[in-house]
């Protein structure tokens, strides 16, 4: 064997002295400079075609910020003349009933007038919800005591729901329970949902109208929260319209501008939060809140 291996260095030396080693060293070297300045360029080319789609979505999403602003500005420029419309009409409204007309002419009058105030009222609607949508929001969070909240909107709400046929009903949680929220914000929310309860129930197929404020303390996967639930007993929805519903401006009923569940969305997420619904065709449907009582790392302070 060690004869062997003094042949083989034998055999190698001379390799070397011939060349043809130094040769196939340099062809190797070659084609290693050569393999390596290709893979240089295309790592340079991957590099500057990221760059480029960066560069790209900042210019995107610095258009998208330039449209949303101007936006926002345009609405509030529209709903400052809308004002002046509405209160003309009421006031257009007031003249033509002290006119000396007959009542037909005066009537019809009137009621072209009405229909005017309506539309003007239903634009302003329409503003407020998406100036409220799309604004920013700052949340200013403090102990919030949930009962009390449900019996504060119960209160503000229940003249609303006594003129529509709709049964109100609190139910409190068994226990004290205080969240760390932003009150108004949260009533916000909960009336966003309330009036999506009433505005279902006032179908003429709807035999019960009951709407339900209920308050509960749950495990929500480990994080001690509130669940807030506003139910109805409504047409309810279909599987097809729960995945759709909390989408802008997707609306299941007439008159609706489709931002208010997307807006009480929208407030849950920004408490660390979520809201989420149950519905049954034919049975009615549990919009629930649930909030962390601790305050989320990711909440907005104000």
């Amino acid at each position: 064997m060690v004869a062997a291996l003094q042949q083989s260095r034998v055999m190698t030396a001379d390799q070397v002295l011939d060349g043809s080693f130094l040769i196939g060293l340099g062809a190797g070297l070659l084609l290693g400079a050569g393999l390596g300045v290709v893979a240089s360029r295309v790592i340079v080319r991957r590099a500057v075609a990221r760059v480029r789609v960066a560069e790209r979505r900042a210019r995107s999403a610095e258009r998208l910020a330039e449209i949303g602003s101007m936006t926002g500005g345009l609405a509030h420029e529209i709903k400052n003349p809308l004002s002046t419309i509405g209160l003309n009409a009421q006031l257009l409204q007031e003249a033509i009933s002290d006119l000396e007309i007959g009542d037909q002419e005066k009537g019809r009058l009137t009621r072209r007038v009405a229909a005017l105030r309506q539309e003007t009222e239903r634009l302003r609607g329409i503003l407020s919800d998406f100036l409220e949508y799309a604004g920013e929001l700052r949340l200013a969070p403090g102990p919030v005591d949930i009962g009390t909240l449900l019996e504060e909107l119960g209160d503000f709400f229940d003249p609303q729901a006594r003129a529509s046929g709709v049964r109100l009903r609190i139910e409190r949680p068994r226990e004290p329970l205080q969240a760390t929220i932003d009150g108004p914000h949260v009533k916000q929310a909960m009336l966003n949902l309330m009036l999506n309860a009433v505005a279902v129930m006032e179908r003429p197929d709807i035999e019960s109208r009951d709407l339900i404020l209920r308050a509960e303390r749950c495990d929500d996967h480990g994080v001690d929260s509130a669940r807030l639930h506003v139910i109805d007993t409504g047409p309810g929805l279909d599987q097809d319209a729960i995945e759709k519903i909390f989408r802008p401006y997707y609306t299941t009923r007439a008159g609706g501008t489709g931002l208010g569940l997307p807006t009480a969305r929208r407030i849950a997420e920004a408490h660390g939060g979520r809201l989420e619904v149950h519905s049954t065709p034919g049975v009615g449907s549990d919009f629930y809140l649930t909030l962390p009582l601790a305050p989320s790392e990711d909440s907005p302070a104000g």
